[in-house]
């Protein structure tokens, strides 16, 4: 007996509908073009030059995912700000070195592609290199069927920036007396959703209706903020600047020590930056202890400025007429027995 044919779609994996989303992204990739795109989607690979203003270019790279926040997006249908975040947590850690992000790609996998969800995410992905003025320059759309439950997929992406060479930030000019300034987050961002998650699962049926004036679910889900174009501002007006901390998995304790030299620590003044109805509500469900939560979220201060004293209140200024939200919140100081980072 002849078997009867079998096709690709057969096997559930359907090109058309990935045609079908290419077609749905192509616009939206189009509006994050600029300077240096060779050639973008489409292709086997996309092209870009370095921009010729720079005159010893170092590229700069950094690769991240969204991490468990996604399972709230499954379960809560909320697809449209995720690849906001999947941006964020790239360009960031790109800027902390001093770059600028130049373009992205990222990496979409599922076991059955739905158009429209994948082009909401991508949408997302879209807007968040808009506002990082990075080129949205290729990706990948992968469907493969029975590598994941219905109605879930995966995020990963990457980022290359650029960076003149005698201005990389090291932290290594980082010494005791310089002021370290914080950048207040838009929320949770990208890491610690594993125990947010169980917050959520402690709290069923009593949820408060909203946070910070936004409805509950809009609280917890509010995209990573994108520090590109504000910080890129402040570092060409500022040579005071001496390093950045992007603050995700690990906190504050975790993240800070990595742009300090040997011999130096941060000590943090405890309340010098207000806690949101969000964070507050995470500690109070499940009893987190401070310095839990110091070290799992970045508990309202996404970006960390290590900044000469003289120039602290200059910097800021400048920070805030971009529109970021900067709490003066410790002092460099020679480290002697006590940790890393402190806060008290």
């Amino acid at each position: 007996m002849t078997p009867s044919p079998l096709s690709y779609k057969d096997a559930g994996v359907d090109i058309d509908a990935g045609d079908a989303l290419v077609e749905r992204i192509k616009p939206l990739a189009r509006k994050t073009m600029r300077e240096g795109v060779l050639a973008g989607i489409g292709g086997f690979g996309a092209l870009f030059e370095v921009p010729k203003r720079y005159r010893e270019p170092v590229l700069v790279s950094g690769t991240d995912g969204v991490g468990t926040k996604l399972k709230l997006a499954f379960e809560w249908a909320m697809h449209d700000t995720v690849g906001i975040d999947l941006v964020a947590m790239s360009v960031n850690d790109v800027l902390v070195q001093g770059a600028e992000p130049l373009f992205f790609l990222d990496y979409f996998a599922c076991g059955k592609l739905d158009v429209d969800t994948a082009a909401a995410v991508v949408g997302g992905i879209a807007r968040g290199c808009e506002l990082s003025g990075c080129a949205l320059i290729g990706g990948e759309t992968a469907e493969m069927p029975g590598m994941y439950p219905a109605g879930e997929y995966d995020l990963a992406g990457f980022a290359v920036g650029v960076v003149e060479k005698s201005k990389i930030l090291t932290g290594a000019q980082v010494q005791a007396g310089d002021v370290v300034l914080g950048l207040a987050s838009s929320g949770v961002h990208s890491n610690g959703f594993s125990l947010v998650r169980k917050c959520i699962e402690r709290a069923a049926g009593q949820l408060p209706a909203t946070l910070d004036g936004k409805p509950f679910r809009a609280a917890v889900m509010e995209p990573t903020r994108l520090y590109v174009k504000s910080v890129l501002a402040a570092l060409a007006q500022h040579p005071g600047i001496k390093a950045l901390a992007h603050i995700t998995g690990g906190g504050l304790l975790e993240n800070i020590p990595r742009v300090l030299p040997d011999g130096t620590c941060a000590r943090l003044t405890k309340g010098s930056w207000p806690q949101t109805e969000l964070f507050a509500w995470l500690q109070q469900t499940a009893a987190i202890s401070d310095h839990e939560m110091n070290r799992t979220f970045n508990n309202g201060i996404g970006m960390v400025v290590v900044v000469n004293a003289a120039d602290a209140q200059a910097v800021a200024a400048t920070l805030r007429g971009t529109g970021e939200t900067v709490y003066p919140i410790g002092t460099i100081a020679p480290q002697g027995e006590e940790a890393r980072v402190t806060v008290s």
